[in-house]
């Protein structure tokens, strides 16, 4: 694969770039490693069982992006797909955005999801002027939570019983940060 258009460094051995379909037999093979790992926590059309349906995910953030909406970027290890993260809403209009995150069991733990998203609230304040950024999981999603508390977030709520699940409901907590508090809190690093 040639020269990707966009790459942010993590770390020496870590990027972060834009999926695109052209990465769908990738994304597929990596869904395929984190499945079991990330079912629990994502909305259930981003997980996919073949190569159609991530392609499919792929092109719908493709068309998200085109329409400046949502984006969808990966976390590689050794070039490796491990990871990502991704704006599941992206509101220029009314400054507000919505981040969320996922890895498979070899990318967690090394604090690249947390700067990864970083980045992304760094880039949706500083470069395109947003006010607020959103992140929304589970309430039993420690992992997800921890990140929410790394990016210097507040908890603003918790929506009851409001993510179903094979049969359950889960209640929702609700995060977020303001561009004059991203502003006062250092940009987090790799490993942290």
């Amino acid at each position: 694969m040639g020269v990707p258009l966009f790459s942010f460094r993590l770390r020496d051995n870590a990027v972060l770039r834009a999926l695109e379909t052209s990465h769908a037999e990738e994304f597929a093979a990596h869904l395929d490693r984190a499945g079991d790992s990330i079912r629990p926590w994502v909305g259930r059309t981003f997980v996919t069982y073949d190569v159609e349906g991530a392609r499919a995910t792929l092109r719908r953030y493709a068309e998200g992006r085109a329409v400046d909406r949502a984006r969808l970027y990966g976390i590689w290890v050794d070039d490796t797909l491990v990871g990502g993260v991704l704006f599941a809403a992206f509101d220029a209009v009314h400054g507000n955005c919505e981040l969320g995150c996922w890895t498979e069991p070899a990318g967690a733990g090394h604090g690249l999801v947390t700067q990864a998203c970083g980045a992304l609230v760094d880039w949706a304040f500083h470069t395109r002027g947003l006010h607020r950024a959103e992140w929304q999981c589970r309430a039993d999603n420690e992992r997800s939570i921890a990140v929410a508390r790394r990016l210097g977030m507040t908890l603003e709520g918790t929506l009851r019983e409001s993510w179903p699940y094979e049969g359950v409901r889960y209640d929702k907590q609700v995060w977020s940060v303001l561009a004059t508090e991203w502003r006062d809190h250092p940009a987090p690093e790799a490993g942290g």
